[in-house]
């Protein structure tokens, strides 16, 4: 069998260095705000207003909407003011910038790409698609966040990404959420929360409830039933469920690529790694957008879950059950005899499948795959989710080998029991070249997903977990050149 010829494009996406986000610098000291208030308040209004004209001259363009910026952590800090005097606004945005910084969020990688069509597919030339690409940026301290570019593939396979704007921008996390009450106890059952603290609270609630309701639901039972100091902790527990369940919510006249998910919650905020994103198909024809990740504390991974139907409202879901563990994680496009289900990897070694009936809950977990060939001993997991095709489903893999040399590959599953690998390539699809082996993880090529267009597959892929490109490869070589079970 020949192996296919993967074609790679000439389009290279590296870190944006001037790309920088807004974020809080606010030290833990309240003592320490204190004082670097006053010594703002002390300030003679001639100064504050030639300082401030100095900050907004020198950040003002690099931002969209800095002042604003500025009054929000103004307001995080206003409880440490020891004064009632009142403060003018050009005084309050000058105590806000101390208290706020910029962040380079791709400054050291942008790599491990996922690739989705657009929401959007009107305006285009025949036969070409428009795409959203998320990747992973990594930044000062190793913390990863999640960007994302624009871009068209025409019909001939070649490739345009739209370059982002200076901007980036966070979303705002919506207070309304609501919680379904049987998919929270449920999630408490499983964290084995104290059951008669948790039954007590749950039966405050009704059955779809907010953060608001649950908070006063758990003041409500503190003052009737004093908690002892093992009820307390897991209160703290319950509330950390819900802060892990939200909604966030860009402007939608920013542009895609100028939205950046920065970690939000106490279990995310050494990370967001390596979401991979699917177009999931529903039963009535219905779109929604899944993406599966790792959250990262800086000490244990989780992975979650995101839900997006536009790109600018996402809903981040925890996954629950003993299956939902380790790293890779990714759905399939479609339900498969009324079950979803999920290629996974909980034992860094070998690829597993599992199903569920219900898309945050996953209990039984088969193998699927073992490291077989000498580019895949050290271990074997999934590159994206996999891809419909004539021929069975079709799923890219990466495969660590000698050197910790990482390859991409692929397999093919049966269309009705994608338990079953019909198919799988002997060879690497994709190995490192010599112009890709140098970065912060020398020797390594990988994706988080693929997308077919016409007769061609199109893959993003990293390179050495610093900088990503693009390579496209006949969907139809590379089914011939499977090594077939059947």
């Amino acid at each position: 069998m020949n192996k296919p010829v993967v074609t790679r494009l000439p389009n290279l996406l590296t870190p944006f260095l001037s790309r920088v986000l807004l974020r809080p610098f606010i030290p833990g000291d309240e003592n320490r705000q204190c004082r670097i208030i006053s010594r703002v308040s002390m300030m003679d209004d001639t100064e504050v207003r030639k300082t401030l004209d100095r900050v907004i001259a020198e950040f003002g363009w690099r931002h969209l909407d800095l002042r604003q910026y500025l009054i929000k952590n103004y307001k995080a800090v206003e409880p440490a003011i020891i004064s009632d005097t009142p403060l003018s606004d050009e005084r309050k945005l000058l105590i806000g910038a101390y208290f706020t910084q910029e962040y380079a969020l791709e400054s050291a990688a942008l790599f491990n790409p996922s690739i989705v069509p657009h929401p959007v597919q009107e305006n285009l030339p025949e036969g070409a698609v428009r795409f959203i690409l998320s990747l992973r940026a990594v930044g000062e301290g190793h913390i990863s966040s999640i960007v994302f570019r624009e871009g068209i593939v025409h019909a001939d396979g070649s490739v345009a990404v739209h370059k982002p704007t200076t901007y980036v921008t966070e979303p705002e996390q919506t207070p309304s959420q609501v919680y379904d009450k049987a998919l929270f106890s449920r999630k408490l059952a499983e964290l084995r929360i104290n059951q008669d603290i948790r039954q007590q609270i749950m039966n405050r609630l009704p059955e779809t409830f907010t953060l608001a309701e649950l908070t006063r639901a758990i003041k409500d039972d503190r003052q009737e039933n004093p908690p002892t100091r093992d009820q307390e902790e897991s209160i703290h527990s319950i509330l950390a469920l819900a802060y892990s369940n939200f909604t966030v919510v860009f402007d939608p006249t920013h542009q895609t690529s100028e939205k950046a998910l920065f970690p939000f919650t106490p279990d995310q905020r050494k990370g967001m790694e390596d979401v991979r994103f699917v177009q999931f198909i529903d039963d009535d024809g219905s779109h929604t957008y899944f993406g599966t990740y790792t959250a990262y504390d800086g000490h244990t991974i989780l992975p979650q879950l995101i839900e997006t139907a536009d790109f600018t409202t996402f809903r981040f879901l925890t996954l629950n059950g003993p299956a939902a563990q380790n790293k890779g994680m990714a759905l399939f496009p479609r339900k498969i005899d009324g079950q979803y289900v999920m290629i996974s990897r909980q034992d860094n070694e070998n690829m597993f499948i599992m199903y569920s009936d219900n898309i945050h809950f996953w209990f039984e977990r088969k193998i699927l795959l073992r490291p077989t060939f000498p580019w895949e001993f050290i271990q074997i997991g999934n590159c994206g989710s996999p891809i419909e095709t004539e021929r069975g489903w079709l799923v890219l893999s990466h495969g660590v080998g000698p050197m910790r040399k990482y390859c991409i590959g692929a397999f093919l599953l049966d269309l009705d029991d994608p338990t079953k690998v019909i198919g799988r390539l002997r060879e690497p699809l994709i190995e490192p070249r010599e112009n890709e082996r140098s970065g912060y993880v020398p020797n390594v090529v990988y994706t988080c997903g693929m997308m077919q267009v016409g007769d061609l597959l199109l893959i993003p892929y990293a390179m050495s977990d610093y900088s990503s490109s693009f390579a496209t490869v006949p969907l139809a070589d590379v089914l011939d050149a499977m090594e077939c079970d059947e």
